[in-house]
């Protein structure tokens, strides 16, 4: 969890304190269970914030406090840790080095998080041989894949860094055939005219994207009044654009059934993002909640973009904004990449060119999480 200042600033370090305190203090707002779905949230905290225990504030079971690497480790900080340890909290290092001043901690933390860059690459493993398994080592600032597969060979037990928030396009040219089913269903549903006979038929082939589309049909999402119990009648429930949106929405889940969970759930964030900020552009939502959907199909099926956008009949400004060409889509679909990655700069850019203020987009980033995970739990 990372303080930063709105849309036009990074975090800039005048007051640390102050910083640390809004974090906990938005976190507190957020509700943890939001912001991190049951995973642990490492938490910043400077010396003054362990000293008062502002940190235990947030719940034992699902913290991790981090110390600065600008906290000495003086008596105090060492008697605050242990207490920390007693609650129940994990306590990490963060931006550890070789020779770190806060080395007479390590008998007490649970993690250390070594800075990559910081480090020299020789160093790493003996890093690792020096304090593992006593300590779960975390490999920070991991930029690149052959970065990653290093320090993983290496013993590094977690993994930070901009690596994992780009994922790995696989060099394939055709699309899997256990996932050519839910491709068919993209292609049906965004003919001008749905042949609902040929969709009832690519669904009923799928057993468990019947089950799932069922399950969301059912749920609260869609708050209808009785239950649907067959494929055709959930067909009839829905009018066209609705078909449109929910099998999208379903066939894209049952693609990805394989891959990591947290790779699904950034595009429903995405989806539903763009969804709730298409109100500001003259186009119709269901093409927005698309663009943000399909903007990650090509590492869920692991096929280039431009190969699983040849067989669809998408409107031609999804199609370019999501093949990186300019187009009347391109500012959300940039405003939607920079909120998701903090690039501030470009968030503020693309906010004005779209005339959305700060507040908006974090409540529709915030309620689009929220969204997401019931999504993923039904």
């Amino acid at each position: 969890m990372l303080f930063r200042e709105g849309l036009e600033a990074c975090f800039s370090a005048k007051d640390l304190e102050a910083a640390c305190r809004s974090t906990l203090d938005s976190s507190l707002l957020m509700g943890l269970d939001v912001l991190c779905g049951g995973s642990y949230a490492f938490v910043n905290c400077t010396r003054e914030a362990l000293l008062q225990g502002h940190a235990t504030l947030l719940p034992p079971k699902s913290t991790v406090i981090e110390v600065l690497e600008s906290v000495p480790a003086d008596t105090e900080v060492e008697a605050v840790c242990r207490s920390l340890k007693k609650a129940g909290y994990l306590v990490a290092l963060d931006d550890f080095v070789p020779d770190d001043p806060r080395e007479s901690l390590t008998g007490i933390v649970d993690l250390i998080k070594l800075d990559l860059i910081a480090t020299p690459r020789s160093q790493w493993q003996k890093m690792v041989a020096r304090y593992a398994p006593r300590i779960q080592m975390l490999a920070e600032k991991v930029e690149t894949r052959e970065e990653f597969i290093a320090a993983h060979s290496m013993g590094f037990t977690y993994f930070q860094g901009y690596f994992f928030q780009r994922p790995v396009t696989v060099s394939a040219t055709e699309i899997p055939p256990g996932q050519l089913n839910y491709v068919r269903m993209l292609q049906v549903v965004h003919q001008p005219m749905i042949d609902f006979g040929k969709l009832e038929k690519l669904i009923k082939q799928e057993a468990s994207f019947c089950y799932r589309l069922l399950r969301y049909l059912n749920s609260a999402v869609f708050g209808f009044t009785r239950e649907i119990r067959s494929v055709r009648h959930a067909l009839s429930m829905l009018g066209e654009d609705e078909i449109r949106r929910w099998i999208s929405l379903a066939a894209t889940v049952g693609a990805g059934q394989q891959k990591p969970a947290e790779l699904l759930q950034t595009a429903l964030v995405r989806a539903h993002f763009c969804e709730l900020v298409s109100a500001r552009l003259q186009r119709g939502e269901n093409e927005y909640f698309l663009l943000g959907l399909l903007s990650l199909i090509d590492a869920i099926l692991g096929v280039p973009m431009s190969k699983v956008l040849e067989g669809l009949p998408l409107d031609r400004e999804i199609k370019a904004a999501l093949l990186g060409a300019p187009g009347k889509l391109r500012p959300l679909y940039e405003l939607m990449l920079a909120q998701e990655n903090a690039d501030w700069a470009k968030c503020g850019e693309n906010a004005a060119r779209i005339r959305i203020r700060e507040p908006e987009i974090a409540e529709a980033y915030l309620e689009s999480i929220r969204w997401a995970r019931e999504v993923m739990a039904q």
